[in-house]
């Protein structure tokens, strides 16, 4: 097999706008302040076009709150790179077992036909609880939610690429999970730990499942980010922990995200990749 030339130095310049004619898909986009808000900003300026999935009921009834969807959908069009590039946003019920396919054929349709990047950054917050307080319910609200919904929205974006010629460049899965394999683990949330560990488990899997589609899979633990849920002198506490002095941002696995999308990222797959800066557990 010939071996591939060494880039020439022109091929070496970075590209303002890698994802330039490319659509993307970000679930739990529901409020401005939110790490999937920063991957649709980061996504958006790179040049692509970006659908926003919000389920508004669920963070409404978090202490958090829900913004207004198209205000978010605002924010995400001033960062746009391409001015040939668009917005859309849309919701969705992940709970529904229906709900993933519908979602993806109604991103892909508003976005031209064509969904090149998925990012599931979606999950339930609440209903869960320690070993001896955890219940049935709340496991199955966590698996429906956390994992099941991440698995029927891969199933039917591979189903969607399958309809493009063999090996499509610019295919693009991204999970998230939240740390629950490191040192110390999450006690005290078992139903949401023991789902955000399945995704890690499954990543290779998926992976292989779609390296002869050239979609790349992986797997992001962004570390405890400042996303609002926490004040006083227990985020004191948690920003003493990291090295930096402070939280990460959700820009901060946001840049880890929208890299994994170019090109750039193509020969990584099959990873789950800590973003913690350093955080001391």
């Amino acid at each position: 097999m010939a071996r591939l030339p060494q880039p020439a130095p022109g091929e070496l310049l970075r590209d303002p706008l890698p994802l330039r004619g490319r659509t993307a898909l970000v679930t739990g986009a529901s409020r401005r302040g939110g790490i999937g808000h920063a991957v649709a900003r980061r996504l958006a300026a790179y040049g692509a076009s970006v659908y926003l999935h919000h389920h508004v009921p669920h963070d409404s009834a978090q202490p958090w709150g829900a913004d207004e969807p198209e205000e978010v959908a605002a924010s995400v069009r001033e960062a746009l790179g391409d001015p040939g590039a668009r917005v859309e946003h849309g919701p969705g019920d992940l709970a529904d077992p229906a709900a993933p396919a519908k979602l993806i054929a109604g991103a892909a349709d508003a976005l031209g036909g064509r969904l090149d990047i998925l990012v599931a950054n979606h999950a339930l917050s609440g209903s869960d609880g320690t070993l001896d307080t955890i219940d049935a319910a709340m496991l199955d609200a966590h698996w429906a939610v956390d994992t099941r919904s991440v698995l029927l929205l891969t199933q039917a974006y591979a189903g969607l690429r399958a309809g493009l010629p063999p090996r499509t460049p610019g295919g693009r899965v991204v999970m998230m999970t939240s740390g629950q394999d490191i040192a110390g683990g999450m006690p005290g949330e078992i139903a949401y730990a023991l789902q955000k560990g399945a995704l890690a488990s499954i990543t290779r899997s998926l992976a292989t499942a779609l390296a002869e589609q050239a979609v790349t899979v992986n797997t992001v633990n962004p570390g405890p980010v400042d996303t609002g849920y926490l004040t006083g002198d227990a985020y004191d506490g948690i920003a003493a922990r990291f090295p930096a002095g402070r939280w990460g941002m959700p820009d901060d696995p946001a840049r880890l995200i929208a890299w994994l999308a170019t090109d750039e990222a193509d020969w990584v797959t099959g990873q789950v990749i800590d973003s913690e800066g350093g955080f001391r557990r």
